[in-house]
């Protein structure tokens, strides 16, 4: 039995179609990762899922319960579903136990595991206008989990943040999921963020959901460039080119090539000149004219000069 199912919800304003027929559902268990360019819907599916807007059309079920939205409801949302949006607050001036006090029904002993997976539990006598963003986020997301939902809904929770905070709350989410198993969906930007967290993966633009699947598909096979776009760089050869790196393309579409699956060597058929290089710590990237296309190829190799020769050899490609 799924804990989340939505069935063709629509949204609009002022007649504008915000999210068009989106229709996924979500095991208890599973972390599902939203991507898109802003705009796209993602807040505003999060928002529906939560039962803070009202759909045009569609229903969202949380087990065997109608999320009503907001149309239907004195007080909008969910008493199992959690919401933690970009532009959460804080009452000011008070202390953190007593922000937490406020909205705590926990017993003492799972108040002090929640504020210890949450790594608030040093900030207790500190005041909520001394904290940092990111303290000021995890306080927030500890009140949220008092009520213990089922379902976790985080928009953007990492932007904004160092990369110590981002360190930190990328280890609180995971043990919100393996140590108190709640169910996760979040929004990210960051395809380092996705990738390595979520099961699966929802895709939208422009109100639409365009693909979804795991993150290894996702990121080898999307369904578009824009899709591609979202999580790293690649490489869009034109048709009529495909034939520069042996390959026969019978189908119109252009080849999307990934740079991490160009390899290069001293020798081959393909040959290409290097015309850029730059250093990004663990690796290299290179630009490699061949014929009229320009390629972008991650390297570990140091040893390539501007003006090089070198050859290249096509891994995994896919056609959009």
């Amino acid at each position: 039995m799924n804990l989340l199912t939505v069935s063709d919800i629509s949204v609009q304003e002022s007649g504008i179609p915000i999210l068009q027929n989106i229709s996924f559902s979500q095991q208890e268990g599973q972390k599902i990762a939203i991507s898109g360019e802003t705009g796209s819907g993602k807040s505003t599916l999060l928002q529906t899922i939560a039962g803070l807007v009202q759909p045009d059309s569609g229903t969202v079920y949380l087990h065997d319960s109608l999320v009503e939205g907001p149309h239907d409801k004195l007080v909008p949302g969910h008493p199992e579903i959690a919401y933690l949006s970009q532009q959460f607050e804080l009452p000011q001036f008070l202390r953190v136990e007593q922000v937490l006090q406020y909205s705590n029904s926990l017993t003492e002993e799972e108040a002090a595991r929640l504020y210890e997976i949450c790594h608030i539990q040093h900030l207790a006598k500190r005041k909520t206008n001394q904290l940092s963003g990111g303290e000021r986020q995890r306080i927030a997301l500890a009140r949220l989990l008092s009520s213990w939902p089922s379902l976790l809904l985080l928009d953007e929770p990492f932007s904004n943040l160092d990369m110590g905070h981002k360190s930190t709350l990328k280890a609180v989410i995971r043990d919100i999921s393996e140590e108190l198993g709640i169910t996760l969906i979040l929004i990210s930007h960051d395809p380092l963020d996705t990738l390595s967290w979520a099961d699966e993966i929802l895709v939208m633009q422009q109100g639409k959901l365009i693909q979804q699947g795991t993150p290894l598909h996702i990121y080898q096979q999307p369904v578009n460039a824009y899709a591609a776009s979202l999580f790293g760089k690649y490489n869009l050869i034109p048709a009529e080119d495909a034939a520069l790196f042996g390959l026969q393309n019978d189908s119109g579409k252009q080849l999307l090539l990934r740079p991490e699956t160009i390899r290069l060597s001293p020798s081959g058929t393909i040959a290409g000149i290097v015309t850029d290089i730059h250093f990004f710590g663990s690796y290299y990237e290179l630009a490699v004219q061949v014929g009229e296309v320009k390629l972008l190829i991650k390297s570990i190799q140091p040893d390539y000069a501007i003006g090089d020769k070198v050859f290249v050899e096509v891994g995994d490609v896919w056609w959009v």
